[in-house]
């Protein structure tokens, strides 16, 4: 079997214009290196409490995130009360959740870009924006879901 192309280049360690090396050992393992120890139900009991942390944080910051967590609930409540076809209300249920899940990455996107700087910067103001667009392309898709779902109902 044939090497990588560049699998017998050796970094060059001795040059003093690189990185030094670490020579002490590092005795106290950081936060996030005793958080990625935990294996199992522990591991996935803590998860699932920083996902609820999640929640709990972007639902209390973000007026978007409350609005569609109601818009939501009430096209859940819509889904199961109206009579679609099983696959239709699997879509809407889907388009739904996308809605929230891009949402969630939306603020988690614009906090990381105001944690760096509240300055002004063109690329700040790139990354808020095309997650910007990401939710609206998720909310023109559950729209139009639910127009053709509606009209499969004749209810239009």
């Amino acid at each position: 079997m044939a090497k990588p192309k560049g699998a017998d280049i050796k970094p060059n360690l001795d040059n003093d214009a690189q990185a030094p090396l670490l020579t002490t050992p590092i005795t106290t393992p950081s936060f996030a290196y005793q958080l990625k120890g935990k294996k199992g139900w522990s591991r996935v009991l803590k998860a699932g409490g920083y996902s609820l942390d999640g929640f709990r944080a972007a639902y209390r910051t973000e007026a978007a995130f409350r609005q569609l967590f109601w818009l939501n609930l009430i096209l859940f409540v819509a889904v199961i009360a109206l009579p679609f076809a099983l696959t239709i209300k699997m879509i809407l249920v889907f388009a739904s959740f996308l809605s929230l899940i891009v949402e969630l990455i939306n603020t988690g996107l614009e906090a990381s870009v105001d944690h760096t700087s509240t300055a002004q910067h063109p690329l700040a103001k790139i990354a808020k924006d095309v997650g910007s667009a990401a939710q609206f392309l998720v909310l023109l898709l559950l729209f139009c879901l639910w127009m053709m779902a509606l009209s499969s109902l004749s209810l239009l």
